[in-house]
């Protein structure tokens, strides 16, 4: 990156973090059983809502409950289920249009990062029905309040029920791209195990590795505060306890519990401090090629951990510290390999596939664009990198034979 560049982003960052505390964060206000619910709509007046939800969690039957307890009191419930892996803005057209005519007075989301996502996509189009979606990426666009919304977590991973931010697909251009505005916090977060006791043990640990790298890339950025830090080591300790309790028994209630939490703290931890190259590589195979995102997260976090080098290394002990696998004697160099390869294992593990057949090697160029766009500068992450610097780490996405020609 060249040198005005990188002066440009690391002032951009430090405005920002100087921020943090004058800048209205806030925690969504915690439910911990669907019996409660109706209580937490009785406090907003709302006597209509609209559930987004997607067909997968409809067929798990995930929704039945919430619906039975609302309808039981006296609570309208209008249901949208289109919501695509990768919300888009079609899917969040049609769920303004219909929470519109409903009269609808407050969204309760169900799901992954994806529904809820989806949810304050609607919420936003609510607040601004003359500003069209892709007006309001970036940061602080939205600004006006969208309505109360309560975020339900089917998995443990995105986070999205207490941050900022909601990731858009714009399949027509190619591209996925973040929403971030204090707006959109939900107003509550609904945590329930047993709503993630259905996932696939696949989904269970793609969508806990999402959660590490949001915990690693909170921790490891320019933008750290007491807080955050202390969450994201927590969620990782909790993550590394847990993941492979939560995979091998999906009814372990405990180790989903935790899950649970840790996905929480990490969002906490990611809505102040942001998260790196990681997300922002990611979000461009998601837009490009609908690659899950938690998928893309678990395979690149030690990929450009191992680029950062050095400059990381004090770090990542202190996450293989609370991760059981250093001590305050191992060295930090040793430390960090040690963690890093840890991740590597778990991804070994869990037989998540490293390589991405659908990557096209004439499309890395305008890819690494649009993360270097989305990162930069907002980012505050350890070593600043332009497109150019950004290219190899696709590379070593695409399947062997591809690039070797074996």
């Amino acid at each position: 990156m060249n040198p005005i560049k990188k002066i440009y982003c690391r002032t951009f960052q430090t405005a920002f973090k100087i921020a943090i505390p004058f800048l209205p964060y806030r925690k969504p206000k915690l439910i911990h059983s669907i019996t409660k619910l109706p209580e937490a709509i009785a406090k907003e007046n709302a006597k209509r809502v609209l559930l987004v939800t997607d067909k997968g969690i409809r067929k798990a039957g995930l929704d039945k409950e919430i619906i039975d307890t609302l309808t039981a009191q006296g609570i309208e419930v209008t249901i949208y289920d289109r919501t695509q892996p990768n919300p888009t803005i079609r899917n969040i057209e049609e769920g303004a249009a219909i929470y519109q005519l409903k009269r609808c007075q407050m969204l309760i989301a169900l799901g992954g990062g994806s529904p809820i996502d989806c949810a304050k996509g609607i919420g936003a189009r609510i607040a601004r029905p003359h500003k069209p979606i892709n007006k309001m990426k970036g940061v602080l666009k939205v600004l006006k309040p969208i309505p109360p919304l309560v975020a339900i977590p089917t998995t443990a991973g995105t986070g999205s029920e207490c941050t900022l931010a909601a990731v858009i697909s714009d399949p027509e251009h190619q591209q996925k791209y973040p929403i971030n505005d204090f707006v959109l916090i939900p107003r509550y977060a609904l945590l329930d195990p047993k709503m993630t006791m259905t996932l696939p043990p696949f989904l269970t640990a793609t969508t806990g590795l999402d959660a590490l790298t949001h915990a690693v890339e909170a921790y490891i950025g320019n933008s750290t505060t007491k807080d955050t830090r202390k969450e994201s080591l927590k969620a990782i300790s909790l993550i590394f306890a847990n993941i492979e309790k939560a995979y091998d028994n999906p009814t372990d209630l405990e180790a989903r519990k935790n899950m649970a939490n840790a996905a929480y703290l990490a969002g906490l931890a990611f809505t102040k401090s942001y998260v790196g190259y990681v997300h922002a590589i990611a979000h461009s195979l998601g837009g490009f090629y609908q690659i899950a995102h938690g998928h893309a997260n678990a395979v690149i976090l030690p990929i450009m951990l191992k680029a950062y080098g050095n400059t990381i290394h004090n770090k990542l002990k202190r996450c293989a510290i609370v991760a059981n696998l250093a001590t305050e004697e191992t060295n930090p160099a040793i430390a960090a390999q040690d963690f890093i390869e840890a991740i590597d294992k778990l991804n070994e593990r869990f037989a998540i596939p490293t390589t991405f057949e659908k990557i096209k090697k004439e499309d890395i160029p305008l890819l690494a664009k649009h993360a270097d766009k989305e990162a930069n500068s907002l980012y505050p992450v350890p070593v600043l990198m332009d497109a150019k610097e950004l290219e190899p780490y696709y590379y070593q996405l695409i399947n062997k034979e591809e690039i070797y020609g074996s």
